[in-house]
């Protein structure tokens, strides 16, 4: 995400599955360091700086790169998301299979010129449909799943800001907008009928900066640019909480609901772990290279994961269950890869944008315990 004003071939290529292999899909036409422990260790055995195997590469566009800007793993589709931009495509991979079944056609096309401010750039799942953002249009689309009926295209809805990121919110039945350059959230409600209709906007002065949806507390979680984080609730859209995260630059947010751990992504090179029953106090930080925006968190390995644009590195740290980090290792991903998720396998998903493709890490780390 950047601060405001502020030919989709898949091409796969498995190196540890199918040596030389190609596989084709979808072809689209015209700070500081308070609260870091020693290493985490499983059994006797302490393990750091131990690097995995070189990660699987998926290239998403035959030439050039993807302007990527949100990756997502949806444990009710056991799918991880991944918005490629002026393709106009969401890349949409199984979890346990990696096979691959793209939507395309939501957005006109373009080429990328770096940065990520055109095509499909964020999207979430809810209710058997796909709701995806179009900075081109700047439009919120939404499209039945598993697959449209035959003839059928995305339903669009015109928003009246930039967006940024979208996310259901499987509660009260609603698709949230963000639109950092105008300071708030646009809300939908999905409609019986599959519908979406704009209920509501919230508005988030100095934000808003990602957006993370907690139900077991009936709260949302998102950033301020400048050092804090709001807590949003659900049910009647009033800021209920704000609190300072320790970042200078809020970027990057995670979420381990059952733990009440926030995770915060500080653009400087830094992560803090908040707890959020406590008034959002700190419990851990990790210094890392600088360039953090979204970061991602393994909760049945207590793994974080954050990357780093300036170096391309990806630090892996380990959470404590009294919320401290400490440093397993890292892995080597592209230069400028700012994105990542965690899916079931414990595989992790890094973007590599001037690729135009996606690097699929396996963690060899071992769970972080206590």
């Amino acid at each position: 995400m950047e601060l405001p004003s502020h030919r989709l071939l898949a091409f796969a290529a498995w190196p540890a599955v199918a040596a030389g292999l190609a596989v084709f899909g979808c072809h689209k036409g015209a700070g500081d360091s308070g609260g870091v422990q020693p290493p985490a260790h499983a059994g006797s055995a302490a393990v750091i700086d131990s690097p995995p195997s070189s990660p699987r590469s998926i290239r998403l566009t035959p030439t050039g790169g993807i302007g990527f800007d949100d990756l997502l793993y949806s444990p009710e589709l056991h799918t991880v998301l991944a918005p490629a931009g002026a393709t106009g495509c969401v890349a949409m991979f199984d979890s346990s299979s990696l096979t691959q079944n793209p939507h395309c056609g939501l957005s006109a096309p373009g080429d990328y010129a770096g940065g990520h401010g055109e095509g499909v750039t964020s999207a979430d799942v809810g209710s058997g449909h796909l709701f995806v953002i179009d900075r081109t249009s700047q439009s919120l689309k939404a499209i039945e799943l598993p697959a449209p009926r035959a003839g059928q295209a995305a339903k669009g809805y015109a928003l009246t800001g930039q967006p940024d990121y979208v996310r259901w919110v499987a509660s009260t039945r609603e698709v949230w907008v963000t639109e950092p350059d105008q300071e708030r959230i646009e809300v939908f409600a999905l409609e019986d009928s599959g519908n979406l209709t704009r209920t509501n906007v919230i508005v988030v002065k100095g934000g808003p900066e990602s957006l993370v949806v907690d139900v077991t507390r009936g709260r949302a979680y998102s950033h301020l640019w400048s050092g804090y984080t709001v807590a949003i609730d659900l049910a009647t859209h009033a800021i209920a909480q704000r609190f300072a995260n320790g970042c200078k630059g809020s970027r990057g947010i995670a979420l381990s609901s059952k733990q009440g751990f926030l995770f915060a992504g500080c653009s400087e090179g830094k992560a803090v772990v908040l707890d959020v029953d406590h008034a959002g106090k700190v419990l851990g930080t990790a210094q890392t290279p600088s360039g953090v925006d979204i970061i991602a968190a393994n909760l049945e390995l207590n793994h974080l994961y954050v990357p780093a644009a300036s170096d391309g590195s990806v630090t892996v740290l380990g959470v404590r269950a009294n919320g401290t980090l400490t440093r397993l290792g890292s892995l080597s991903a592209a230069l400028g890869a700012h994105c990542v998720a965690n899916d079931d396998h414990s595989r992790v998903w890094v973007c590599s944008p001037d690729a135009g493709a996606l690097l699929v890490f396996d963690d060899a780390f071992p769970r972080t315990l206590e």
